[in-house]
């Protein structure tokens, strides 16, 4: 893809964003749940390289917004 495509993209996938989201962490965590369906906290600290603490500090503040759900011990956004 080059970067035409993707400058082109980025409006359309800014706009699907909560407007809630403010910090870029809290914006790659959300787009990385929605892109999956899904992930543990484990699984998004090793994919995102992220320490875990700042992952489950994202997730609290993600979920007190009403933005993702637990389900068993997967988070997932909200529908």
């Amino acid at each position: 893809m080059n970067q035409k495509q993707l400058a082109s993209d980025s409006p359309s996938t800014t706009q699907q964003l909560p407007t809630e989201l403010e910090s870029a962490q809290a914006k790659l965590v959300y787009l990385y749940l929605e892109a999956t369906g899904g992930a543990t906290a484990t699984d998004l600290t090793s994919a995102l390289s992220m320490k875990k603490i700042a992952i489950l500090s994202v997730l609290d503040s993600l979920s007190s917004e009403g933005l993702v759900e637990k389900r068993g011990t997967e988070y997932a956004p909200r529908r």
